[in-house]
């Protein structure tokens, strides 16, 4: 019989941070979002006909979604363990904050490294899994990596790993 292990089975990485963000969004979203939106049902369906009270469809909608990133979040953290962010200011780990910069570029750029479900990479924070993330896991100040994307290979330099 042929393992048929999919992403819902492995295990999920997480920083310390991390998993309490995923926490205080869980208890955000079960102790004041749903019971919110609760409410909003209960005053729509007083409203009368169902069938076209839209105050009613569109907080139940807001209801599933609600209790679907509920759902998402319990697997998550059912399935994840917590790494300890590395203390290394020489080799890049996860919890590095590293300042890199792109060949002919005077810019540079600083980044994080994350676990899979705490990037944010409109705030610096990318996933370890990421194409630029693996690229940098285990690299060193001064060391060069190349990083494939869509309009072809990209070359960074790590200046500083903190």
């Amino acid at each position: 019989m042929k393992n048929t292990a999919t992403a819902v089975d492995q295990t999920i990485t997480l920083t310390k941070a991390g998993m309490a963000e995923l926490k205080e969004e869980l208890r955000q979203l079960i102790e004041e979002k749903l019971p919110a939106v609760i409410e909003r049902i209960t005053i729509a369906r007083e409203h009368g006909d169902l069938s076209e009270n839209a105050e009613y469809h569109s907080a139940r909608d807001e209801q599933q979604l609600l209790q679907a990133r509920i759902d998402e979040i319990e697997t998550i953290l059912s399935k994840s363990k917590i790494v300890t962010n590395t203390t290394s200011h020489t080799t890049v780990g996860l919890g590095s904050t590293v300042t890199i910069q792109k060949k002919g570029s005077k810019k540079t750029k600083i980044v994080t490294v994350v676990g899979e479900f705490e990037a944010e990479p409109e705030q610096g924070k990318i996933s370890n899994g990421s194409p630029l993330g693996k690229a940098l896991i285990g690299k060193k100040k001064g060391q060069n990596v190349a990083v494939e994307a869509p309009a072809g290979e990209i070359l960074y330099t790590i200046i500083v790993i903190k």
